[in-house]
């Protein structure tokens, strides 16, 4: 029957929802581990470029766009590099879908691994779940098969089935942390790069070009 198949896919089913979601924390701190350090460089550089701009606008000098656009390491320099490049050949013609083109290709990389992690901290709990209920039918088919188990055997089974669904929000709970925590990070960078992108675009009026 159909039934009992179920009761014995059950069997084997819910140790292997465990080691799907052992996997997926090992794989989720990877990821997470490889964000940090990456997006850490990243952010450090765009405070840095975000206090020159504001110290810029203090004294209303849109021509430190130029000693940004120095500045290979960030983000913001490179962008502002490649406007001054587009400047000098074409003029301000173009200049916005340049530093909109160069975000979108920045934005690619910056969001590496970001998906994986809203997505196993949005189902993580729901494998974890499965693997409960997996775990709650295999205590109870057992009870029905052997007569002399008793309420402490079912209160066992039920107690090793519960575990899946802690495990799975124990890989939940980081991933949608971090993934939350890197997604501010992001917003930070590219509000510097749109900020650089404006003060450009004033900087090719203020040269009449």
């Amino acid at each position: 029957m159909l039934t009992e198949k179920i009761f014995a896919f059950a069997h084997v089913a819910d140790q292997f929802v465990l080691w799907i979601l052992v996997l997926l924390s090992i794989i989720s701190l990877g990821m997470i581990l490889e964000r940090f350090f990456a997006l850490r460089k990243v952010s450090s550089q765009s405070d840095k470029v975000r206090t020159r701009i504001r110290s810029a606008l203090q004294s209303n000098s849109v021509d430190e766009f130029e000693s940004i656009a120095r500045d290979p390491d960030s983000i913001e320099g490179r962008s502002a590099g490649y406007a001054l490049r587009h400047m000098k050949d074409a003029g301000s013609r173009g200049l916005e879908e340049v530093f909109n083109t160069f975000a979108l290709t920045e934005r690619a990389d910056l969001e590496k691994f970001l998906g994986f992690l809203a997505t196993v901290g949005s189902n993580a709990p729901y494998i974890g779940l499965l693997g409960t209920v997996l775990g709650i039918m295999k205590a109870f088919n057992d009870l029905a098969q052997a007569s002399e188990a008793g309420q402490q055997t079912v209160m066992a089974g039920i107690s090793l089935a519960l575990v899946a669904t802690a495990a799975g929000l124990f890989v939940a709970i980081p991933a949608v942390i971090f993934y939350n925590y890197y997604s501010r990070k992001l917003k930070r960078i590219f509000q510097s790069l749109e900020s650089v992108k404006e003060m450009g675009l004033a900087y090719a009026k203020k040269k009449g070009l």
